[in-house]
């Protein structure tokens, strides 16, 4: 593998794992880029995608169990009612709601209730990885025009 390839896949990398974190990124895009270019194979592509992505969702998963020990603290980032409501919500639908983990808006914060709830690691990455290489297989497909 060359510099060039291996500069792209560290680009989506790079790309993926700060979608899934606090900090923007649009790594939808920068997969189908890097699938327009046609020097990575898909499933490589959707490998570093779905690995950086879901790398990202752990350390919100970490956030999330880090800020459960200042729940009480008067700055915490969320009032008591909603962070109760939040975690309502989740032991409702419980870790199966990870496999939501894909969708925008919801699912990063869903990574960080699923810490605040100390959800397993094992189970956390099992659902996430599910989740979101599900989205970033269709997104693969569609781009190449198979969907």
């Amino acid at each position: 593998m060359d510099t060039t390839t291996l500069a792209t896949l560290a680009g989506l990398a790079l790309s993926a794992f700060t979608s899934a974190t606090v900090l923007p990124g649009t790594s939808e895009v920068a997969l189908v880029g890097v699938l327009a270019l046609g020097d990575v194979a898909l499933w490589l592509a959707v490998g570093v995608a779905t690995a950086a992505n879901v790398a990202g969702s752990v350390v919100n998963w970490l956030i999330g169990r880090f800020l459960e020990g200042y729940r009480d603290h008067p700055r915490f980032p969320v009032s008591p009612e909603r962070l109760a409501r939040t975690q309502a919500m989740f032991a409702r639908w419980g870790s199966w709601s990870l496999l939501l983990a894909w969708t925008p808006v919801v699912g990063d914060p869903l990574t960080v209730v699923a810490g605040l709830m100390r959800t397993p690691l094992a189970l956390f990455l099992v659902l996430v990885t599910i989740a979101k290489g599900a989205r970033y297989v269709v997104v693969a497909l569609v781009a190449q025009g198979v969907l």
